[in-house]
């Protein structure tokens, strides 16, 4: 199958969604089929022939993030030539318009993944009130969806999520899956001797993105309490991102911060050696679909504690591969730190079977395999559907999806606009009783 990827980010930007889609496409093409991705030019990009880069405004609003310039048939002849028989967008606006604008020229299927709670990540758009644009996103990605033949939610929570804003096409949960061999395969020794760290110490490991959406702020007041506890017990972020000067400067002024190194960003074999060479990982964010990173520690056999949150839900269970916490405390996070450290040995082993043992249930090669099959499912339907179109009735459909993609525009900006008023209105009356 050909099959065309279009995604807002992919590497080497450091981020879940781009790990998603290079593990996607690495087993695609392990099972023989054509994968090509559509993506913007970013700084430091390597060559790949099976990328296709588009202009984009690079470090948009002083992030890593960049954004593609809308240029008209900029794409045209890529897609005439490789004749994509399945389009998967990985957003809801930008290249995600785009790839529902081929999918109709190309008369083929649109599979949407829901990578991302949008309305977590409006504190990058500050010229816009945020209520006003958590409101605007969440109604634009649901109505993308709509417009979109299948739905790929990473985890259960996002189903739920979709099905409560309207969304009514069909809905597969299918996670990112990992390379439990290749996050098994790691040196803990290399690792520590690189890095200065004694080979008895208990290392708290933590990999991510250093941004604010991480709830970072909560983990490392938590993991800092314990290292307070545990003069044996170190700290290790991995990982880049717009808080990483705050993370350094807090930890230089922290009596902890001779146990803290932060390494940034990791990948290959120095990636897999860090997981090796921790002890547990701790997971704060509540913003995550599913928390690809939790998988990858269970794949390195090591316990997480984690707040409860979507995704992690689906895949932390108490007592067996870590510690699952109701509320976000950090004493009680930090107490949680302690009892893996402090447990017996045997129970410490089997916290990291059951942690491996999870991550098997969620290989990237089980996880591709029942996404072609998704695939496949969305040809037949939409190969029935289109096999009788006339000239007229594939003109009309391609009208019919520009109209919805600027009415998708005006409904949700007339929601976010709605939304603003009435808690303006309802502040309004609060000042008026008082």
């Amino acid at each position: 199958m050909r099959i065309l990827m279009l995604t807002n980010t992919y590497l080497p930007f450091a981020g879940g969604v781009p790990r998603s889609i290079s593990t996607f496409a690495g087993q695609y093409k392990k099972l023989g089929h054509q994968v090509k991705i559509v993506a913007p030019d970013y700084p430091g990009q390597v060559p790949d022939p099976d990328v296709i880069r588009v202009p984009a405004m690079q470090e948009f609003q002083g992030t890593a993030f960049s954004v593609h310039w809308p240029i008209p048939f900029y794409l045209s002849d890529f897609v005439e030539s490789f004749r994509p028989e399945l389009i998967h967008s990985h957003h809801p606006f930008l290249l995600g318009n785009t790839a529902l604008r081929m999918a109709v020229h190309s008369d083929a299927p649109l599979v949407f993944t829901f990578h991302t709670f949008y309305e977590h990540y409006v504190h990058y758009f500050p010229v816009a009130e945020p209520a006003a644009l958590k409101r605007f996103v969440t109604v634009l990605a649901s109505r993308y969806a709509n417009l979109c033949d299948h739905i790929i939610a990473p985890s259960r929570a996002v189903e739920k999520a979709l099905l409560s804003h309207g969304v009514t096409k069909p809905i597969d949960v299918i996670p990112t899956g990992v390379d439990v061999d290749f996050f098994s395969s790691g040196s803990r020794e290399r690792f520590r001797k690189n890095q200065g760290i004694p080979a008895e110490a208990f290392v708290v490991g933590f990999v991510s993105r250093l941004a604010e959406e991480k709830n970072l702020t909560f983990l490392c007041d938590a993991v800092l309490r314990f290292l307070s506890m545990d003069p044996n017990a170190w700290f290790v972020i991995a990982g880049i991102g717009p808080m990483e000067d705050e993370l350094r400067l807090r930890f230089s002024h922290s009596s902890c911060g001779s146990r803290i190194r932060m390494t940034g960003n990791l990948e290959g074999n120095n990636l897999a050696d860090a997981y090796q060479a921790f002890d547990v990982f701790p997971f704060a964010s509540l913003s995550e679909t599913q928390g690809l990173v939790v998988l990858e520690a269970m794949a390195a056999s090591l316990p997480v504690v984690a707040l409860r949150g979507p995704g992690v839900e689906d895949i932390l269970r108490d007592g067996v591969n870590g510690r699952l916490l109701e509320t976000a405390d950090t004493r009680e996070f930090a107490e949680a730190l302690r009892w893996v450290a402090d447990v017996p040995q045997a129970l410490r082993q089997a916290l990291r079977v059951g942690a491996q043992s999870t991550a098997v249930e969620f290989s990237d090669v089980a996880c591709a395999r029942k996404a072609m099959r998704l695939y496949g499912a969305a040809r037949r339907e939409v190969k029935a559907l289109h096999e009788h179109k006339s000239a007229w009735e594939e003109f009309a459909t391609t009208l019919t999806t520009e109209w919805n993609l600027l009415a998708n525009l005006g409904l949700a900006a007339g929601e976010a606009i709605f939304e603003t008023a009435n808690d303006r209105a309802k502040n309004l009356e609060k000042g008026d009783s008082g």
